[in-house]
């Protein structure tokens, strides 16, 4: 069964990958910086992959088996975080040192976004009070930061051209979610769902263009230049199944409804139909695309659409769905996967030959397929999906 086969790709391969090996014994914390045999080759921290990881691990923890080790690990990255992620204004860095030492803090507050999710999960599993309370306020920072109070936010534009994105919203949505799963119903949060999913839904998902935006004017209308036309079919695809699976726990049929429109719209722009694989980036009207990577194969939006064709089959049982599922497996599994050293890749070149052979770096760690392996190993047991290819 497929599910058996994610989740024993979880525990068999990707987590023997990383772990004992990224740990800091010295210092805490977690080393992201991964060759291809699993040699760190940069020491230097982000502070987003610590919380990435401190949850991922946490959710292993919870989900799997109540392994001590995994949640000593965990505590690892919590450590870390409380000593060094933190500004002395209460924002969190991005780039440390190994030992701890800022280097760079980013206009954005993803990094506040991921520690929330953390430390929600280290509330849960440790029943640290303090780790529940430093989640809520990092989420109400997050929102404050991005949607409240723009006065205290570093302007990337001017305002000759003002645009929203898709991004913030999408984390805020699935932090709050989070939070939920991991600390029970609060009516903040819910209605932070409520506005996140709305708006993603009313702006940024175009049927008439056929696609989903990643930046849209305030009204959602499109910004008809190469920012406002590049279409992000990783982001699109993950913040589908964000909105799928709250409308599954609401039982709200219409945002199930408009999830899978996002998917649907999303895969026809992204296959590509020549080499196989998702494509980085598009363009609305099928311009030049401004990113020179755009035609690559990253790792992550393979991921995201593993999980988002699978709830969208679960949820309306339409077969579309198992055989965008199969067909992404199957490349992706054929093409990410290192059968010498474990883990996927995380950057092919469009016709899939390995582009950079590093399995973990600043952006990719323990948490995209780790996190894709549980939730599809998860919603596969619900009503298994079974596919031609062994992976």
């Amino acid at each position: 069964m497929i599910a058996d086969l994610y989740r024993d790709s979880l525990l068999e391969d990707i987590l023997p990958f990383w772990f004992p090996r990224c740990l800091d014994l010295e210092h805490g914390g977690y080393f992201s910086s991964l060759d291809r045999d699993g040699t760190v080759f940069e020491t230097d921290k982000s502070v987003w992959i610590q919380g990435r990881m401190v949850w991922m691990l946490l959710r292993c923890h919870q989900d799997l088996e109540a392994n001590p080790a995994w949640l000593e690990w965990a505590e690892s990255g919590i450590r870390f975080l409380d000593r060094h992620g933190f500004d002395q204004d209460g924002r969190m860095f991005f780039h440390l040192t190994r030992e701890g030492k800022p280097i760079r803090k980013r206009r954005y507050a993803y990094s506040e976004a991921f520690a929330a999710i953390a430390y929600a999960a280290h509330a849960r599993s440790t029943g640290k009070s303090e780790s529940a309370d430093r989640a809520d306020k990092l989420l109400d920072h997050f929102v404050r930061w991005n949607f409240e109070s723009p006065e205290t936010f570093i302007p990337k534009f001017t305002d000759e051209r003002p645009l929203i994105g898709l991004g913030p919203r999408m984390i805020t949505l699935v932090t709050a979610q989070e939070l939920i799963h991991q600390l029970g119903s609060n009516p903040k949060w819910e209605s932070i769902i409520e506005k996140m999913v709305t708006e993603i839904l009313e702006l940024f998902v175009k049927p008439e263009e056929g696609c989903v935006l990643e930046i849209a004017q305030p009204d959602g209308s499109v910004s008809d230049h190469q920012e406002g036309r590049t279409l992000n079919p990783g982001h699109a695809i993950e913040a589908a199944w964000f909105v799928m699976a709250e409308g599954a726990r609401r039982s709200r049929k219409d945002w199930i409804k408009g999830g899978c429109e996002m998917l649907d719209l999303t895969w026809k722009r992204s296959w590509d139909t020549e080499h196989g694989g998702l494509l980085y980036f598009t363009d609305i009207y099928n311009k030049p695309v401004q990113e020179y990577w755009h035609d690559m194969k990253f790792w992550w939006p393979h991921d995201e659409t593993l999980i988002a064709s699978i709830m969208a089959y679960q949820l309306t049982g339409e077969s579309k769905y198992a055989n965008i599922h199969r067909t992404v497996h199957d490349w992706a599994f054929k093409h990410f996967t290192d059968p010498a050293h474990g883990e996927w890749y995380g950057y092919l070149q469009r016709d899939g030959s390995v582009a950079n052979p590093a399995k973990g770096n600043f952006w990719k760690s323990f948490f995209h397929h780790p996190r894709s392996l549980l939730v599809c190993s998860e919603w596969l047991r619900k009503d298994a999906i079974e596919t031609s290819s062994s992976g």
